[in-house]
Order: C-alpha cells, then sequence, then structure tokens
C-alpha cells in the first residue's frame, strides 16, 4: 500500500528565488508582482504534479533565531532584503492561502528548522516526504522516506541522487557543509576547501571525527588550513545541522498530529480577486472558466479584452517576455460545418473566392510530407465559422463521402491563384500534401507558426500551443481524437463528426491567432522585416529544396557500411586485448566495471544513481592518459556513422523520386538558424575521414556537378562588424589571414613572422570568445595552464578593446531588454539573464554575446538563398539548390552552367548586405559533396 504523500515548500528559499529569476513585472497598481507571479506558478504545478493531501509552505520569521545566540556573525554578511522583495512577502503568503496550502513561519526558528522537523514527524507518521527547495543544506534530510526536489531544475534526489551530486550520502552532508562553511549564512569552514576536497577527506576517513582525527596526517596547504580550523569545526558543524526537534505547538493546532497540515479547498472567490488585482490574466481567464462566468471586479478594474499588442498598467524591462500577452476576442458561438454534397462544396467556395483571406488547413494519413495523402480539408473566412470536407475516412459509420479528386480539381483554381490570400500553420507541410495531389498551392502570405517564431523564437510554435496563449482557448488534441502509441488509430478512421471538430477548430483557431499576431508585428519595424523578407520566402524557397531532394550514391554507403562493419571488430578485438577479456562495447555497465573495477582507472564523475560515469567526456579525458577510452570512443565513434548514415541513407531513398528529402525545421532554433532532420545532414562529422566520406555519396547526376558555396569566416566578420572594433575591421578590410594578424597582435611582432602554432592559439581564442569561453575553457581547448589562457586573453582584449566592450554593452542591454537582436532586427530571447541561478545566468550571458553572431551569420544565409533562388528563377536557370547546411548552400549544377554559377552565386552572396567588413563567399567543385569542399 502506498503511503501518503507530505508536501514541504521552503518557501524563503524559494521567493528569493522567483524574485532573481523573474523580470520586474509590475500589476495595474504599479506594484513589483515577478516574484509572486514565480511563486504562484510554481505552487501550482506542484498541488496538481504530486498528489499530496498533507503539505506545508513555510517561510522564515523576521527577527533573531538560536543560531545568531550561539555565533552574531551568523548571517551577517547578507544583503538587505529589497524592497522590491519586501513588498511582495505580503501578498505571497495571501495568495499561498487563497491556494489552498497551510502557511507556517515560526520565529525564533529558521524556515529549515521547521521543515526538518515536520519531515522527521510526518515520516514517523508513515507519510512519504517531498521536500521542494533549492537549498543544499536540506539534502541532510533525505532518507528511504524523505526526498527533495528542485522545481526550477526539475531534480529529485533520494539517496542516491544526493551521493550522486554531492559525491556523499545524506548522513554525511553535516559533515560536508561543516568542511566546506557556507558563504551564504557567513559559516567559515576550512579555508580554500571546496566540494571535491570536502567529499574526498569523508571518503578517505569516513566522517568529519574521522577527518579531524586524522588531521596531523594531511599533508600541503589543506592540511595546514584544517589543523587552524579545528578549533572551530564543532561549532561550524552546529550551525550547518537543520534541528529535527522544534516545538511546533502553537503553530500546527493538535501537533504533533498533522491533520492541522491537510490541503484545503482553493478560495476561487479571493483567489479571482487576487488574479484581478494583480493583472495575472490567464490564470484569472482559467479560473472564469472554470467557474462558468466572469468576475466582478471588487473594487479594481478590470482590463477589458484587448487588441493584439497592447498592455496595461507599467511596464518595465522585460515584462512582455514573462506577462501574458494580450488575448484576442473570441466568438461566443461556433458554425462549424461538414460539407458532404457539391451544393456546400460550391457555397463554401463562392465565400473562399470572395474572402479577404481564408485559413486552410489538411488532415492527412502521414507527418512525412513527401507521402502524405489528404484525408479531409477545412476551411476558415471569419472567426466562430468554419467548414470541413471528409474526403477519405472509411470505416462502417463513415458517411458517403465527395470524391477526393473532383473536389480537388474544383478547388485547384483557387488553391492556385496568387491573388486569393491564404493563412495556414506551418504551410510548407500543407504545400508539400497538394503538391503531392498535382496542386502547386499560392498565395500563402501569412503563417502563424513563423509568426510566432519571429515574435518569440523561445515558446512553443504549435497551433495548440498559441491558441492557449494568444486566444485562452484549448481546443480538441490529436491524441484526443487518434488516441497514443501502439493503440492510436489512423485519421481515416476517426468518426466524421470529430474529425470535423478539429479540423474546423484549427483552421478557425489558426485565423484567430493571426489575426492576434500580425497587428504586433506590425508594430515592429524589425520584426516585421524578419518575417516579411526573411522567414516567408525562406519557408516557400525550402519547399522547393525539399521537394527536390538529392541524389544518393546508396552502393558506395553500402560499401562504406561494409568497411566500417571491419573497422568495428577490429576496435573491439583490440579494446578486448587491452582489457584482457571480452565485454559488450555497448555496455556502460560492462565498461565502468572494465575501467574502474578492473583496471583502477580514476573516476571522472557519477551517473545520477552513484555509478561511474562512462559517456563521451569522461572517456575524452581518460583518453589522454589511457589507450582503453580512446578505443573505445573509436568504436562509438565508427558505430554513430553506420547506424546514422551508411546504413540508414540507403532506406530514406524516396522510392519515387530515387533521392533523399529532408525536412527543413524553420522554427525550432532560437537563433534563426535551419535544422535538418530525416536525414540530419548538419550533423554529418566533418572532423574525421570516415565522416567525411559520407559526403562522398552525395552526387550529381550524369551531365550535373556538385557545387559549395559557404560564406568564410562569417561569425568573425559579424564579430567586427558590431564591435567595429579598429583592428578587426583593418584586418578584414586589408584581406589579410584575421588568425595571423590576431596571432600578431596578441603575441607581438609582424603578421609573417607568426609561427604555425601561435595561429592555432589565435584561431581558438577568435572562435572561442565568440562562444563566450572563458581561460578555464581556452586552456582546456589549448591543453595549457589556466593563468596562461587568462594571459592570452587579458592581451586580446587589450589589442582588441571594442570587443570587450561589445561583450559588456551587449549583456547589459540583454540584461535589460531580455533579448539581444541580430544586425537585421531578429529577436533573440533570453529567458534566464536575470537568473538568480548563477550557471543558468552565465550560460545566458554566454549567449547573449553569441546569439547576435550567429543570428546574424543565419539571417544572411536566408538573404543569399533568396537572392540566389531569384536570379535562379528570372534567368531561366536550371541549377538547383539541393542543401543548406549552417553557411553553406549546396547546388546540383548543369555543366553548362558550371561557369556563371561560379562567378554569380559568391557575388551574390556576398552582396546580400554591406557591412563594415566585406562579406566573402567562397565556391568549390566535384563530382560529390566531399569533393567540392
Amino acid at each position: 500500500m502506498n503511503k501518503p504523500l507530505m508536501l514541504l515548500v521552503d518557501g524563503s528559499s524559494y521567493l528569493y528565488r522567483a524574485y532573481h529569476a523573474m523580470p520586474d513585472l509590475r500589476g495595474p497598481d504599479g506594484r513589483p508582482t515577478g516574484a509572486i507571479h514565480g511563486m504562484v506558478a510554481m505552487l501550482k504545478r506542484l498541488r496538481d504534479d504530486a498528489g499530496a493531501e498533507h503539505a506545508a509552505c513555510v517561510f522564515d520569521a523576521s527577527g533573531p533565531t538560536f543560531r545568531d545566540e550561539w555565533y552574531p556573525e551568523y548571517k551577517a554578511q547578507r544583503s538587505p532584503m529589497p524592497d522590491a522583495l519586501r513588498e511582495q512577502i505580503e501578498p505571497i503568503h495571501e495568495v499561498v492561502r487563497l491556494l489552498g496550502w497551510p502557511v507556517l513561519t515560526v520565529p525564533g526558528i529558521e524556515a529549515d528548522d521547521a521543515i526538518g522537523t515536520l519531515s522527521r514527524v510526518a515520516a514517523q507518521a508513515g507519510h512519504q516526504v517531498l521536500i521542494s527547495t533549492g537549498d543544499k543544506d536540506l539534502a541532510q534530510l533525505v532518507t528511504p522516506d524523505v526526498q527533495l526536489i528542485n522545481t526550477m531544475s526539475n531534480e529529485r534526489l533520494d539517496e542516491a541522487g544526493v551521493l550522486a551530486k554531492f559525491g556523499v550520502p545524506p548522513d554525511r552532508i553535516i559533515d560536508y557543509l561543516t568542511l566546506m562553511g557556507d558563504t551564504v549564512d557567513n559559516v567559515p569552514g576550512v579555508e580554500k576547501v571546496g566540494p571535491k576536497t570536502a567529499a574526498k577527506w569523508i571518503a578517505e576517513h569516513g566522517s568529519l571525527d574521522g577527518v579531524i582525527a586524522a588531521a596531523d596526517k594531511i599533508k600541503g596547504v589543506a592540511g595546514d588550513n584544517l589543523r587552524k580550523a579545528l578549533d572551530w569545526l564543532p561549532m561550524g558543524r552546529k550551525l550547518v545541522t537543520v534541528k529535527l526537534d522544534c516545538d511546533l505547538c502553537e503553530h500546527v493546532p493538535g501537533w504533533p498530529a498533522l491533520e492541522a497540515l491537510a490541503f484545503k479547498p482553493v478560495d476561487e472567490a479571493g483567489l479571482l480577486e487576487f488574479y484581478n488585482r494583480n493583472g495575472f490574466k490567464t490564470w484569472r481567464r482559467e479560473l472564469e472558466t472554470r467557474l462558468g462566468g466572469s468576475s466582478p471586479s471588487h473594487g479594481a478594474t478590470v482590463a477589458p479584452n484587448l487588441q493584439a499588442g497592447q498592455t496595461t498598467g507599467p511596464t518595465t524591462g522585460q515584462s512582455d517576455l514573462f506577462a501574458d500577452p494580450p488575448v484576442a476576442p473570441t466568438p461566443a458561438e461556433k458554425h462549424y460545418e461538414t460539407i458532404t454534397d457539391w451544393p456546400r462544396l460550391d457555397d463554401w467556395l463562392s465565400r473562399l473566392q470572395q474572402a479577404p483571406l481564408a485559413a486552410l488547413d489538411t488532415e492527412t494519413d502521414s507527418l512525412d510530407a513527401m507521402q502524405a495523402r489528404i484525408v479531409g480539408i477545412s476551411f476558415s473566412v471569419k472567426p466562430g465559422e468554419a467548414a470541413y470536407v471528409p474526403l477519405r475516412h472509411e470505416g462502417p459509420d463513415a458517411p458517403v463521402q465527395l470524391p477526393l479528386d473532383e473536389v480537388l480539381a474544383r478547388l485547384k483554381p483557387w488553391l492556385e491563384d496568387a491573388t486569393r490570400p491564404k493563412v495556414g500553420q506551418n504551410i510548407k507541410y500543407d504545400t508539400h500534401v497538394l503538391a503531392n495531389h498535382g496542386i502547386q498551392v499560392a498565395g500563402y502570405v501569412f503563417d502563424t507558426m513563423l509568426e510566432s517564431y519571429v515574435l518569440e523564437a523561445h515558446r512553443s510554435h504549435s497551433l495548440e500551443a498559441l491558441a492557449d496563449r494568444v486566444l485562452g482557448r484549448k481546443g480538441l488534441s490529436y491524441e484526443d481524437l487518434c488516441g497514443k502509441g501502439a493503440h492510436q488509430i489512423p485519421f481515416a478512421q476517426v468518426e466524421v463528426a470529430k474529425a470535423a471538430e478539429y479540423s474546423c477548430e484549427d483552421s478557425d483557431m489558426c485565423l484567430q491567432v493571426h489575426l492576434a499576431l500580425m497587428p504586433r508585428l506590425e508594430a515592429e519595424a524589425k520584426l516585421k522585416f524578419v518575417y516579411e523578407q526573411l522567414e516567408m520566402p525562406v519557408s516557400q524557397l525550402l519547399a522547393r529544396i525539399e521537394r527536390t531532394g538529392v541524389l544518393i550514391d546508396a552502393a558506395r554507403l553500402q560499401a562504406q557500411s561494409a568497411e566500417l562493419g571491419q573497422r568495428m571488430v577490429a576496435a573491439e578485438q583490440a579494446a578486448h586485448e587491452m582489457a584482457g577479456q571480452p565485454f559488450n562495447m555497448g555496455s556502460p555497465k560492462q565498461i565502468g566495471e572494465i575501467l574502474f573495477n578492473r583496471l583502477g582507472l580514476p573516476v571522472v564523475k557519477r551517473t545520477a544513481t552513484g555509478a561511474p560515469s562512462t559517456d563521451e567526456e569522461v572517456l575524452e579525458k581518460l583518453s589522454a592518459d589511457f589507450p582503453l577510452p580512446a578505443k573505445i570512443l573509436e568504436y562509438r565513434a565508427l558505430s554513430k556513422l553506420k547506424s546514422t548514415y551508411t546504413d540508414k541513407l540507403p532506406l530514406m531513398v524516396n522510392p519515387q523520386t530515387g533521392r533523399v528529402h529532408t525536412t527543413y525545421a524553420q522554427a525550432v532554433a532560437v537563433t534563426g538558424r535551419l535544422s535538418s532532420n530525416e536525414p540530419n545532414l548538419q550533423n554529418i562529422p566533418i572532423r574525421t575521414a570516415e565522416g567525411r566520406r559520407v559526403r562522398e555519396a552525395f552526387i550529381a547526376p550524369p551531365g550535373h556537378r556538385i557545387v559549395s558555396a559557404d560564406y568564410s569566416q562569417i561569425e568573425l566578420r559579424i564579430m567586427a562588424h558590431i564591435s567595429e572594433d579598429p583592428g578587426l575591421l583593418r584586418a578584414f578590410q586589408e584581406g589579410q589571414d584575421v588568425h595571423r594578424a590576431t596571432a600578431a597582435e596578441v603575441f607581438g611582432g609582424d603578421v609573417g613572422s607568426v609561427t604555425p602554432e601561435q595561429r592555432r592559439y589565435a584561431k581558438t581564442i577568435n572562435f572561442g570568445l565568440i562562444y563566450g569561453m572563458g581561460a578555464f575553457g581556452l586552456a582546456q581547448s589549448l591543453g595549457i595552464e589556466q593563468k596562461a589562457a587568462k594571459d592570452y586573453i587579458d592581451r586580446y582584449f587589450t589589442r582588441f578593446a571594442g570587443v570587450r566592450t561589445y561583450m559588456d554593452d551587449t549583456k547589459q542591454f540583454a540584461k535589460a531588454k531580455g533579448y539581444v537582436e541580430t544586425v537585421f532586427g531578429r529577436r533573440l530571447w533570453l529567458p534566464e539573464i536575470n537568473s538568480g541561478n548563477g550557471p543558468r545566468r552565465s550560460g545566458a550571458e554566454r549567449q547573449a554575446i553569441n546569439a547576435p553572431m550567429q543570428g546574424t551569420a543565419a539571417d544572411l544565409i536566408k538573404l543569399a538563398m533568396i537572392a540566389v533562388q531569384q536570379a535562379l528563377d528570372e534567368q531561366n536557370k536550371r541549377t538547383r539548390i539541393v542543401m543548406q547546411v549552417h553557411d553553406e548552400l549546396v547546388f546540383e549544377v548543369p555543366e553548362d552552367e558550371l561557369d556563371w554559377v561560379r562567378a554569380e552565386v559568391p557575388t551574390l552572396m556576398a552582396g546580400v548586405a554591406a557591412l563594415k567588413v566585406p562579406l566573402l563567399a567562397e565556391v568549390g567543385v566535384g563530382s560529390n559533396w566531399d569533393e567540392a569542399h
């Protein structure tokens, strides 16, 4: 029988984290609401997901605690609570109670001690206990009945998880914390002893007492510092130990019984008023829907439905990133039709012909756009009104349907009429589907997926998510109709009435989402440019590229596959000889046993279960000193190449075209880059000879050549442009080798005296800084000491001060706005840029530096695709773009057009934008993709 669950929330920890993680959101009255927003979201999710019957949200009480009496300097270095957070404490307590959570604050003790006491009593009373916190100190509370969860990282720690994360079990966390100290609480530890040393000492000596007993034998500076701290350590241990026996009688009625901590019903009326008062529109709408009516104002002004792009109340900084977008008005009634006779189809066709804009959606029998056939089609020309034409539904209950070919023949003139504006969700897919039926659809002027992507690239762009976010509306899901997994039925077997509602809803919602999003794009000139001049034309061009496909030499791939198989056998045999016994090369467990138990190699890191890790990063580190890890890596690389490409690509050849047709995902990468899948053409490894040979199988048909055109050092050129650093600008403007020029600046001397090693160092620095690499990363990349790496970086910034200024200014802009921009105005959102989580914030700062360069490079290659294709069309060339991979365009070129392509394509690519440095595109030619490099 499952034990009942007690859920304990470290409210004090979370309100600080919510405050620092969220931007400066404001309610209608101008008061700060960011921390409130974060707390409500977390508590709602926890209560919904955990399924607990009892709970407490525990906050620190104001005033001193017993630890201040023991040690007056306890927490003395903490900054006072920010005023903007202090203002939110009372409303946070209020809303927590409205959500049905028991709230606990106990004067004289910290929240940690109340949680520790509650967890012990609850476990003794037969509960499982889940503590929601981000505080590592509470890992000491973990037992078989007590676990921790961090809702901000989705990390859940049981006993094995604590061991894997900290290197010590829960019952040694107190010893571990005592040795390290706690700078946040101003509790000293042993000087210069961090997590690794603390865990190592405890592992070697069993406990803190064991470490103290062995203090005279521990050598080096760490040993000296330990001996200096011996008198302090008992007090340190006392301060970091969470109390488990606090008297909670005055604060928990009936203590030690726990009935007072049962979840209470949500106070919906009070919550509705709270949401109104604080401007939480989405949650207000959800609650109003559940209550079945609108709310009274209770003295607060409720914002009416707004046009897209408008807001109410003060806004600052990044508030639009996290605040709910305005919700478009939704018609009170829906009028959906199912068309099964010609008069009704003709009526709708007339409406389509006259409509200023029509939404269109196809229902199909496959997600593979090149193979999918239509099952039904729907339209909407007015919010709340739509029609579905079932065409290939089957089963005993299926009605008589109009014939597919005749319906499409009647719709074809409208579908192919470029003067009849159409909107869709992911129009590239529907373009392929209609092309499968011989219809070259035209007139697609809007795509709601791309509208969302340009406005908020970091969010979900599915129609379901957009309807929820923009319209406050939830429709039927595909799983609602067809089921999941092995029990999922084809769409053709869905009952027509349900299929009609689903498809009509999609067209209707698509139209309404567009009507809400497009005014927001119209209001932002730069975003409108990105949408109209980049994303929409590229969508249509990608459909052409996907449809063209690329020719594959299957026989060559099969020969490579056989060769790779032989090399895998040889690598496996060599590995077995090194190990002294056979083992399964695909089993991390057996590899771990060989490496760490039999051969005694050092453990680099552990998995979540506490087992030594054998992932690629670990094997790379071990390979520097031991041959077997290197051989395992070689085997894995060969295996991945074989299974992913040489075995799989021949099976992906379309039987109708004889070609491989990848799919380019346009609305995935936040930087604007395209991604390729089924097959992924962008991940073919090119650093190894074996990987490059896979490219040999991408061939030109007879009478043609493969041409590759790619931008040279594009991100460094963009760095020079946006940083305006004189040294970088000069190097590119004078056509110098920028890495040699950088080496000359960093190492001194002239360009002609730069050694190959100095150039290699400079190249690593140039590209490393683009990706936010610091001294530690550079040292690892170059295999040098960290101090030397820091000296190189310092020298670089002395010589290229404009780059440092760009980096500093960009981070400040990102922190203020919540996003950075490309040269062309694409907005790259950074939700973690002001996070209270240090590693996440640092990661966002690195993204802030790199994203404008990577995003501008993505914009440039899209402009290049458009410009080149326009020239090909205008001059009736037979040359076709067959692939786009990062900064490279790959063409299939008739031999009689080769001279034109060699001359014109690099000129067109270099001319798509006027930067402060020249753009350079380089062209290669060959009978296959590899030769073209």
